[in-house]
């Protein structure tokens, strides 16, 4: 919590009014049975109905003043956790965003979610609770000692024998549950993962007829945070009765002396009354100073896996060079190897080529030859753990990340798009670009008739692009990518939904207008990379095999087999 607390710079006014603003309704509070217990003796005892009623309005004047103090204690406090909260959640959200894809893959998606919605949730109730409660209860619960062995030393021992015995009750209780609210908290995040799961994937679920099996999974787990909810909410339901026992037999003791005192003269009726109501806001300040403590300890466990996020240091450091080489190669893989995070072995390895300005590279291969894993390393999502890789002449690990952004695009296999316009959707690729440069773009992507159907380039889409087909979101995501003009351009599997002629029309497209690009085009469809300049042929993270369309059917018999199995009948 304490890497945390710089994020409250910002509010130190708010964070000292709001608690001394609960400091002064506590103190009026007190002052409270005190005024009663004059009411009560002078007023009702001496039947004097003007001083009871004097007595009355001071009593809603301090109401009302309380209620101002409680107010402005609120509305500072609220707004000290929502700004902390709100800072950061905002540099958790960009330290995220500097991660390399390695520190996100060894994170985990949900982990990410979770850190920064259901944990940051806990540390902004924590923390409001602690400015509020943290002082004002234990100020109380003192304070009530104090008035109550002012006003009769005898009573207030009731109060010095009921006050440890209650703080025993409630604090063990808490000392027990906490650790179980944590075993809990953890069931909640696997529910929340699972949840994530089936609804990110129900298409999946659903396809293979899982509904049953996943539904038998999510019944499991949800009993067993069931379980663990009611063997922790048995134990905090013991709060209530063994504090009101305590309590009570702490009232009947007081009420006793009361009465001796009362009869003997050395109290009055009022004074007893007072002595109750001390009582009785011990209660509830105990109560909840117990609920404030549970509270805190969530909110710190929550802090605690926040802070956890940023002590992760980005793998990646970048350079300062910010501008190429005048190499004739745009890319070049000097014996470059990539093993994952956790993985036994190299992804891909051993990857050693260069590829002239403006060539067209075919990428091809089965499921899991590395074909993603290569081309991964252009843009340095991945850094290999092997060998080089370069970009205009240069260690792409010596340029700065803007250069790289702005000279390498990349179409991803899933076509990922946002929710708003087509124009806000094409301008990620360059937030400057005209809507000629936009419509430039989505011609040469073969998505002019997609705004046409739409209703132009204000047309709304939903997020993630669900109310376009595959093939439609798959070329809005080229247009994203061509509209920058990068000097490197990826097609990752990036056509698998369109048709052959669109295919076709859109790399007669590339060739005409990007001429001076070098396209890199990974597909396992060989009618997609069979017009590149060069194909490389990946089997089991390797380049087995490199050269144009004709050259690959005579010397691969690799390539041969993927040809005629996706074109029919043997090449003559």
């Amino acid at each position: 919590m304490k890497k945390l607390f710089k994020y409250l710079n910002g509010y130190k006014k708010e964070s000292v009014l709001g608690p001394l603003g609960k400091l002064l309704e506590a103190t009026l509070e007190l002052i409270v049975p005190l005024v009663i217990a004059s009411i009560i003796d002078k007023g009702i005892g001496g039947k004097d109905t003007g001083y009871v009623i004097r007595m009355s309005l001071l009593l809603v004047l301090i109401g009302l003043v309380g209620l101002f103090f409680s107010s402005v204690a609120q509305y500072f406090c609220a707004k000290a956790s929502v700004g902390f909260i709100s800072k950061t959640k905002t540099e958790l959200f960009k330290h995220l965003g500097s991660l390399s894809y390695c520190d996100i893959d060894n994170m985990g998606t949900s982990t990410m979610i979770t850190r920064m919605t259901a944990d940051a949730s806990k540390v902004q109730t924590g923390l409001n609770l602690a400015l509020r409660l943290l002082l004002r209860s234990p100020f109380v619960v003192f304070g009530a000692m104090i008035m109550a062995f002012t006003i009769s030393p005898r009573a207030g021992t009731s109060f010095a024998i009921v006050i440890p015995l209650l703080s025993i009750v409630v604090f063990g209780i808490m000392i027990i549950s906490m650790p179980l609210y944590k075993k809990v908290q953890t069931k909640v995040d696997k529910i929340l993962t699972k949840s994530r799961e089936n609804l990110s994937g129900v298409r999946v679920v659903r396809a293979f007829g899982k509904e049953e099996n996943e539904t038998k999974i999510f019944k499991r787990e949800n009993e067993e945070l069931n379980h663990s909810q009611k063997s922790v909410g048995r134990i905090s339901a013991l709060t209530n009765p063994l504090t009101y026992i305590i309590i009570n037999l702490g009232i009947v003791a007081l009420i006793y002396v009361g009465a001796l005192e009362v009869n003997s003269g050395d109290l009055t009726k009022g004074e007893v009354i007072a002595l109750y109501n001390y009582m009785s806001q011990i209660l509830v300040e105990l109560i909840k100073l117990a609920n404030l403590i549970i509270s805190i300890s969530k909110a710190l466990a929550s802090a605690a896996r926040i802070s956890s996020v940023f002590d992760i240091k980005p793998s990646q450091i970048y350079g300062e060079i910010s501008e190429g080489k005048d190499s004739e190669f745009a890319v070049e893989f000097e014996n470059a190897s990539l093993k994952y995070p956790k993985s036994a072995e190299n992804a891909v390895e051993a990857l050693d080529f260069k590829v002239r300005r403006g060539e067209t590279v075919g990428i091809i291969g089965g499921t899991g030859s590395g074909k993603s894993t290569l081309i991964n390393l252009i843009p340095r999502f991945y850094d290999a753990t092997e060998g080089a890789v370069r970009l205009m002449g240069r260690d792409i690990r010596e340029y700065k990340k803007s250069f790289i952004e702005e000279n390498v695009g990349i179409v991803p296999q899933k076509a990922v798009l946002f929710s708003g316009s087509i124009r806000d959707n094409i301008k990620w690729g360059r937030s400057d670009a005209t809507d000629e440069e936009i419509t430039e773009a989505l011609a040469t992507a073969q998505a002019l008739d997609v705004i046409s159907a739409k209703g132009g380039l204000d047309a709304k889409i939903e997020a993630g692009g669900k109310n376009l087909s595959g093939g439609q979101r798959q070329r809005l995501t080229i247009a994203r990518a061509l509209v920058k003009k990068p000097a490197v351009l990826i097609l990752d599997d990036s056509a698998s939904a369109l048709d052959y002629a669109t295919d076709a029309a859109l790399r007669m497209a590339l060739k005409e207008k990007l001429s001076d690009t070098t396209v890199f085009i990974v597909s396992q469809r060989t009618a997609s990379v069979m017009y590149a300049d060069r194909i490389l042929l990946l089997e089991d993270g390797a380049i087995t095999a490199s050269g144009t369309h004709e050259s690959l059917l005579d010397s691969s018999s690799v390539y041969r087999e993927i040809y005629e199995s996706q074109f029919g009948g043997e090449v003559s």
